[in-house]
């Protein structure tokens, strides 16, 4: 039986050629989309973890502290849930800091360092909003011996931002051609099914059963799928390779690698067996 079944679905691919490419192409391009989506948000989750757990805070301090309240404030910042890490930057640090970072040596000019001690803050996740980020400026500022409090929160929330937006697109264009892809699919099996409507009626009336009229439409279909698994295999391949010379998406993909190849092929005969079981829910044995 299963036999018969791969017979009747290859004798579909031929006599309906030009609607097995059209629907080859349009899976192939849902199967990529569908994981081409997934990787670039999950990369995009990366980069904001990355992001929102490195937030750090500049504490500059009074330099009228002495060691002792240096180190009682530091005791008290380390009691903070929101603080994930502190360390101190003394002034000699802070003067190589600056040195190294512009390349210029302010002390060949003065004789003295002005640059203050400061606490170098990052900060837990969890906190990394707005409105939590400006009541936590507002602490630190009031605290004694804190001088300024830096942040460039305007750059940080624009960066978290941008990011949003872009899974937000992706999400849309990705929806957007996967529904065509589906029509496309969808009414393909359709003209399939129209094509063969004589011999399905010729079917019913010598009693076949209903899997004997479904499962060669339905195979075809998934063959379509698999078809298109490959072909997006092949141009995932290709894309790892133009994008070689980026280490950390490389690291990244190296990762997720099985899962990825796993999702490639299993998304696209899963999408056509689903369709075409949909497109011939209609179909019964009652002639």
């Amino acid at each position: 039986m299963i036999n018969f079944w791969l017979r009747e679905a290859f004798k579909l691919i031929g006599r309906a050629k030009s609607s097995f490419f059209l629907s080859l192409i349009s899976t192939s391009i849902a199967v990529f989309l569908i994981a081409a989506s997934l990787i670039t948000i999950q990369l995009s989750n990366e980069l904001q973890r990355k992001i929102t757990t490195n937030v750090n805070i500049n504490v500059f301090l009074k330099d009228s502290l002495k060691t002792g309240d240096i180190a009682e404030l530091k005791a008290s910042l380390s009691g903070k849930k929101y603080i994930n890490k502190i360390s101190y930057i003394d002034k000699n640090q802070a003067a190589q800091n600056f040195i190294k970072e512009t390349g210029e040596d302010f002390r060949t000019i003065l004789d003295y360092n002005p640059l203050p001690a400061s606490f170098l803050i990052t900060l837990n996740e969890s906190f990394i909003e707005r409105d939590s980020m400006n009541k936590i400026i507002n602490s630190l500022s009031k605290m004694n011996g804190v001088d300024e409090v830096v942040f460039q929160k305007e750059f940080i929330y624009k960066v978290l931002s941008w990011i949003n937006k872009i899974k937000k697109y992706i999400f849309i264009i990705t929806a957007i051609l996967f529904l065509i892809a589906i029509y496309v699919v969808y009414s393909t099996m359709k003209l399939i099914t129209k094509s063969k409507y004589e011999e399905l009626e010729t079917m019913k009336l010598v009693g076949a059963k209903l899997s004997t009229v479904k499962m060669p439409i339905i195979l075809n279909g998934i063959i379509i799928g698999i078809i298109s698994s490959i072909i997006s295999l092949a141009a995932f391949y290709i894309l790892i390779y133009n994008f070689s010379s980026l280490v950390e998406f490389q690291r990244f993909i190296k990762i997720n690698y099985q899962y990825y190849i796993l999702l490639l092929l299993a998304i696209g005969p899963t999408i056509s067996a689903i369709i075409c079981i949909f497109s011939l829910r209609k179909i019964t044995l009652k002639v």
